[in-house]
């Protein structure tokens, strides 16, 4: 099963409008038709479809990503409007991945940059997990660890503590895929004797700097995205790069 993550488009309603490097619909249009070259079998875009929060923009993200040659959907971030989002897409919160499975987390909390799962969706999260003991990925929009780049730290997921906490006993767990950070990132949380896999993905559009205390855009660094192989058991993957 291979699986691709998108993430980070900031589209606006303007197909010509650009972000602060590129112009984000010609950058999505890159990695859509790279995406397509890798033959995936699903591809999920995790938040931040639109920067102006236009239901013109969430038109024209599905009219583009409509040019997958996979299924897919898509999850908020914290530049998302969920109700233009499900007025022309479903916001699943599952995925079937024949051995795997994906739990599509939502962590926006509206008017906020950073994230929050709070007790309602900790409580869901916990009965998904306890009804199904196939290998798992979760995924949503912010991270739930520190990724070491200060700015971006302060706006991850607030309630990260709560959500390793209540991961810890889900063994089945094997990896956290999320988005927001605009970068590529790789790192592991310990919990229980065991460690799980967390991934961050190089945004559709333009790139912050790694490591950066304040805000910092990366101008050589392109857009791009993860694929991840599923496998019996196995997880591989890699970021990779398009020239838009």
């Amino acid at each position: 099963m291979r699986l691709i993550q998108i993430t980070d488009c900031h589209l606006y309603a303007d197909p010509a409008a650009r972000g602060r490097i590129g112009v984000p619909l010609r950058q999505l249009e890159a990695v859509v038709e790279a995406v397509n070259r890798e033959r995936p079998d699903r591809v999920v875009v995790s938040g931040d479809i639109s920067q102006d929060e236009t239901a013109a923009s969430y038109g024209l993200a599905e009219r583009t990503l409509s040019r997958l040659d996979a299924p897919w959907c898509w999850l908020p971030g914290n530049h998302d409007r969920t109700d233009l989002m499900a007025e022309r897409r479903a916001l699943p919160a599952e995925l079937d991945l024949g051995d795997w499975r994906a739990l599509l987390l939502d962590t926006q909390v509206r008017g906020r940059e950073g994230g929050e799962l709070g007790a309602e969706r900790l409580a869901a999260l916990d009965v998904h997990l306890a009804g199904d003991d196939r290998p798992t990925l979760l995924i949503m929009h912010h991270p739930p660890l520190a990724i070491g780049t200060a700015w971006l730290d302060a706006i991850g997921l607030a309630d990260a503590e709560a959500f390793w906490r209540l991961v810890a006993p889900h063994r089945q767990v094997r990896a956290v895929c999320f988005g927001h950070v605009h970068q590529a990132f790789e790192g592991a949380k310990l919990l229980a004797g065991r460690q799980v896999a967390v991934y961050g993905c190089p945004a559709a559009s333009d790139q912050f700097l790694p490591g950066a205390t304040t805000f910092a855009l990366d101008e050589a660094a392109r857009p791009g995205y993860r694929l991840l192989d599923l496998g019996p058991g196995t997880l591989e993957t890699r970021v990779v790069r398009v020239a838009p």
